[in-house]
């Protein structure tokens, strides 16, 4: 199959989005909005830094490249509307492979009534993947880091440290339970978009989505609205068997694991209630798991233990630049 023939293989026979003017067939797409403001984000899979053919097969690793895109939409309220894929092609990726690539992600953007309005096609030596989602929020609603303030809960929706249970129990061979549960929660993992547009009313509200750990998101938080913000360990949601392996690992995957794509937010308390119908409403757990307060330390973040110490928590989680 040849690039042209590739590219009308992944066209889409019908357009969801009614704002949509043109779509695949000409240089651009282009699109018509008037009434919201325009949210977008990108993200980038890379074969053997994101993911690996032993772990994840061609579906998954589709979907979870656009669900990781749809995590940035939910953190700031955007309902999704389009998607654009770049993608290069290594000569040992068949083209049925690069088909299922293509249909985990229409599956998850079905969904969502998303549209695939265009991309790029190239020959490489390795599987890259580069998303580029465009999503709508209320004029003025979207939600921002600099947003949390003195007083306000800290809430982190689902359980942590899923994800990297998932990829260990993939490249760790024995006896685990629930391994089904957590190996899902890492290929097929849940953005939290519905959520995220069921808490519009609330008028101050910020939100982050947890890709690189709690521990580092809960930094841009702190930074970006120049607070310092207290977690509680023993509140820290994770799931009943989590418990199953060693401590350290425990603390390493729910304080600093990547690609859980949970929401973590703060919200003034007499909003909160209106978190917890949101969250009952969509059968979604959420934790008040901390507070934000105004000292010293701003920009910082501080874990408080069972035993009543308080640790200064490191900014550490995923970092692609790190050496």
């Amino acid at each position: 199959m040849d690039e042209f023939s590739f590219i009308k293989s992944i066209e889409q026979s019908a357009y969801s989005q009614a704002s949509l003017v043109q779509g695949i067939g000409d240089d651009a797409a282009v699109f018509r909005q008037q009434a919201a403001d325009i949210v977008t984000a990108k993200d980038m899979f890379v074969e053997n830094v994101h993911f690996a053919r032993h772990t994840m097969d061609p579906y998954h690793i589709g979907y979870k490249a656009l669900a990781s895109n749809l995590s940035d939409l939910a953190a700031m309220a955007a309902e999704p509307a389009f998607y654009l894929v770049g993608i290069s092609i290594p000569p040992h990726w068949s083209m049925e492979e690069i088909d299922t690539i293509y249909k985990g992600m229409k599956d998850l953007a079905a969904n969502y009534k998303m549209d695939l309005i265009g991309g790029d096609t190239v020959s490489g030596k390795e599987l890259v993947i580069s998303i580029t989602v465009i999503g709508y929020v209320p004029t003025g609603k979207a939600r921002y880091r600099s947003h949390a303030s003195d007083g306000d809960i800290v809430f982190a929706t689902g359980t942590l440290g899923d994800s990297q249970a998932g990829l260990h129990m993939l490249t760790n061979a024995g006896e685990y339970i629930d391994s089904d549960y957590f190996i899902k929660r890492h290929q097929l993992p849940s953005p939290r978009v519905l959520f995220a547009l069921a808490l519009q009313d609330i008028s101050r509200l910020c939100l982050n989505d947890i890709s690189d750990g709690i521990a580092s998101e809960a930094h841009e938080i702190a930074e970006a609205s120049n607070v310092t913000i207290y977690l509680n360990d023993e509140d820290l949601p994770v799931h009943s068997s989590f418990k199953q392996f060693e401590a350290a690992l425990q603390d390493k995957w729910k304080l600093f694991g990547g690609e859980d794509y949970e929401i973590v937010g703060t919200v003034p308390k007499e909003n909160w209630a209106q978190v917890q119908d949101a969250a009952a409403q969509l059968n979604l757990r959420v934790t008040n798991i901390g507070y934000v307060a105004t000292n010293s330390r701003l920009g910082q973040v501080f874990l408080k233990k069972k035993n009543g110490k308080i640790e200064q928590l490191e900014k550490k989680g995923y970092n692609h630049l790190s050496r």
